[in-house]
């Protein structure tokens, strides 16, 4: 899943979209006109932004707006 372009907010544009990979959304934002998702990934901070990446909001990236699972506390 690859939601940034060195370290910025670009679609998925290779290949079909399988697989798949758990990462928590802990928040959102916009840069510049664009929307995006702040996600915590589960690999080690010195990848991505610290540990997190972003992904644009509202075009379902990697079905990232589709397939949501959360838990009860």
């Amino acid at each position: 899943m690859d939601g940034t372009s060195k370290w910025g907010l670009s679609p998925h544009t290779a290949g079909p979209q399988v697989g798949g990979h758990a990462v928590k959304v802990i928040g959102w934002g916009k840069e510049g006109d664009v929307p995006y998702w702040l996600i915590a990934n589960s690999w080690h901070s010195d990848w991505g932004e610290n540990g997190y990446f972003r992904m644009i909001r509202g075009i379902n990236n990697c079905g990232i707006e589709e397939d949501v699972v959360a838990g009860l506390v």
